[in-house]
Order: structure tokens, then C-alpha cells, then sequence
């Protein structure tokens, strides 16, 4: 199982930047943000933060951008978050059981 780890960049006045906050808005609506494990801030002007460091490591400059770690402990940088999505995080949600009753409902002729 893959363990999914999210870099947003957080900007000076300490405000995500607003494609880590479309990105991440979009995944709690199609309800994927709980297959991310951990969330890691790069602070804009802090080379220090995690964040800023997971980006000199993996030579990404872009935000967000995620890694995913795979069970050998190998590592995948997504920095297109429509990538991730058709690659780690649909195939994860497809794995969970659908809601037969949600597929075949009754037909409205049977409540009269």
C-alpha cells in the first residue's frame, strides 16, 4: 500500500497558495483527501521548512507536488495532481466496495 505525502506551499503571510487550496478543496469534495497520510508545508522565503527541502531533494518547483512511497520504500513525485488522481488515488478508491443498492435502486412504480 502506497503512503501518500502532500507538499503544499504555504506563501509569506502564511496563506496556502491557491493552487494548493483548489487542489486540496477538490479533493475533500471528491472525498480523496483521506488517502493522504501526511501533509508537509513548504514555507515560501524558509529553506528549512520540510517542505522547501522535500522540493531541493526531489527537484521539484512547484506546489503542491506529492511523493508517493511505495512498500520498497521507492518513491514517485506527482507534481500534476490529474496524474496522481487517474494513477494512485482512483485506483486506491476503486478498490473499496460500491453500494449495490446505489446501482440497482427500486423502481418508483413499486412505492405507489
Amino acid at each position: 500500500m502506497a503512503f501518500i505525502t502532500m507538499v503544499k506551499k504555504l506563501t509569506r503571510d502564511g496563506q496556502p497558495c491557491s493552487k494548493c487550496r483548489d487542489v486540496e478543496a477538490r479533493m475533500h469534495r471528491e472525498g480523496l483527501f483521506d488517502q493522504i497520510d501526511r501533509v508537509v508545508i513548504a514555507q515560501e522565503g524558509d529553506l528549512s521548512s520540510e517542505g522547501m527541502r522535500l522540493a531541493e531533494i526531489y527537484q521539484v518547483d512547484r506546489a503542491p507536488f506529492f511523493l508517493v512511497a511505495d512498500d520498497s520504500g521507492d518513491v514517485r513525485v506527482y507534481t500534476v495532481y490529474f496524474k496522481l488522481l487517474r494513477e494512485v488515488l482512483k485506483p486506491a478508491q476503486e478498490k473499496r466496495p460500491a453500494l449495490s443498492g446505489l446501482l440497482n435502486p427500486t423502481p418508483a412504480a413499486e412505492f405507489i
